[in-house]
């Protein structure tokens, strides 16, 4: 049966829809995860924008300095579990109790060391600077709260992401107000900090509302020793890989506050802020299509590679109708958001939009290193892209700034996400696969 949504489109669509009884789920939950992601990016933007304005590029920038800080250490907090648990749950429905408790306090663990080490960490790196260690210290308590995205999982397995939509906007509009307010009452920064922080709470309140709204308890859930350590052994590698991923994205931020100062890192985050609000994009399609290749994969070869095709194509058509537009529109984007003290974010924007397209296509690859169980080789891939970014961050953040951080970005996607395929016999065949899409070739799309 149709859902209730197609009765708007034409026949044709209609009747392709009902001889693809699969497709219904997918449509309609990636649909909602577009509907969160927009409202994020158009009231999200809006908000953000006015937060940097208010806060100027040196305020602005610590802020984001200690955001990527904490972000150095929140693999800990997400201990690489998410594709997985969603994995597990479509193989094991049965066992979801156990499953989702074995992750909950997994990840309430995570949470609690991440906030303590990066207190830690940044309390050795800048011992005299007391108000950095606290956003740093504030920004990290939110991964704690990160623990409830198990009930996410779950949604995501279930194809109904429409619940976690609910929870979270809810939260993100309400912080949001408060955000506005805050500007308002000249408040200092250590507020949108808080605001940050209780976002995240709320946003974990919702979800536990949500499933109980399902008819499902919080009590039910049961925690497995040997069910950790089984999914421990398959996300140890994506633990270290999203650390490498981190390095990769973050490190940048950190390295440019250390060498240059916090306002070039206002600069640079003033424009990545706007290449990366399109980032919602290979996130809500893929949470939604990988149950589905899941099964694919047991079921026909042929076909699953087709599905894969499909989507690096359509990953990298997407982030083409990004990036082409972006670059030329730059220069009347930052000026209009951002106003003059941030004009120098124009050049950065224009490099930093182009690693969408490997931002994109790793967002595919994600899919494929889950069926195929390659987490090692995942971890190889980024830890690669880690160390050259860090190294070219070394070289081109002294010579031209921010962007310089730009242009190591932009390498080290590249590098990671792309060349590193052609090197490794059981990827050269996915280099192929993403020649094709990044040259809008070999895409058929009849489902």
């Amino acid at each position: 049966m149709n859902p209730h949504w197609a009765r708007y489109l034409p026949a044709v669509a209609r009747r392709w829809l009902e001889e693809r009884e699969h497709l219904h789920g997918i449509i309609g939950n990636t649909g909602w995860l577009f509907l969160d992601k927009i409202v994020r990016m158009g009231v999200g933007l809006v908000v953000n924008v006015w937060v940097a304005r208010y806060l100027g590029p040196a305020q602005f920038g610590l802020f984001n300095y200690a955001v990527a800080f904490v972000a150095l250490f929140s693999a800990l907090a997400t201990l690489g579990l998410d594709g997985i648990v969603v994995r597990e749950i479509v193989k094991e429905p049965a066992r979801r109790d156990e499953i989702l408790g074995s992750v909950f306090a997994m990840k309430l663990a995570g949470g609690v060391a991440t906030l303590l080490m990066a207190v830690a960490a940044v309390s050795f790196l800048r011992h005299g600077d007391a108000s950095t260690r606290l956003l740093v210290g504030i920004v990290a308590a939110g991964t704690i709260f990160q623990a409830f995205d198990v009930i996410d999982f779950w949604f995501q397995s279930q194809v109904r992401s429409k619940y976690t939509v609910y929870a979270r906007n809810t939260a993100f509009l309400i912080i949001a107000g408060v955000k506005v307010f805050l500007i308002l009452a000249a408040a200092p920064l250590t507020a949108f900090a808080l605001a940050a922080l209780a976002e995240t709470a709320l946003g974990a309140v919702g979800l536990v509302l949500a499933y109980r709204r399902s008819g499902l308890r919080l009590t039910a859930w049961r925690r497995s020793q040997g069910r950790c350590r089984e999914l421990l052994r398959d996300s140890w590698p994506l633990i270290l890989g999203s650390i490498s991923v981190m390095l990769y994205m973050k490190i940048d931020q950190i390295m440019l506050g250390d060498m240059l100062g916090n306002a070039e890192v206002g600069i640079y985050t003033a424009a990545t802020k706007i290449s990366e609000v399109w980032y919602f994009i290979p996130s809500a399609i893929i949470s939604s299509v990988l149950p589905a290749i899941i099964q694919t994969k047991n079921v026909h070869k042929d076909f699953y590679h087709r599905r894969l095709q499909r989507l690096f194509s359509l990953m990298a058509i997407m982030a083409l109708l990004i990036a082409v537009p972006m670059t030329f529109l730059a220069p009347r984007i930052i000026f209009i958001l951002y106003g003059d003290k941030f004009l120098p974010s124009v050049g950065v924007l224009q490099i930093h939009i182009w690693a969408t397209l490997f931002v994109f296509l790793a967002g595919a690859q994600s899919v494929w290193d889950l069926t195929e169980n390659m987490t090692r080789l995942a971890l190889l891939r980024t830890l690669t892209g880690a160390v050259v970014n860090i190294v070219l961050n070394l070289f081109f953040i002294s010579k031209y700034g921010a962007k310089g951080a730009a242009m190591a970005t932009l390498a080290s996607q590249f590098t990671a996400v792309y060349l590193f395929d052609l090197f490794t016999e059981r990827t050269r065949h996915l280099f192929i696969i993403k020649t094709k899409a990044i040259l809008l070739l070999g895409a058929k799309w009849r489902v």
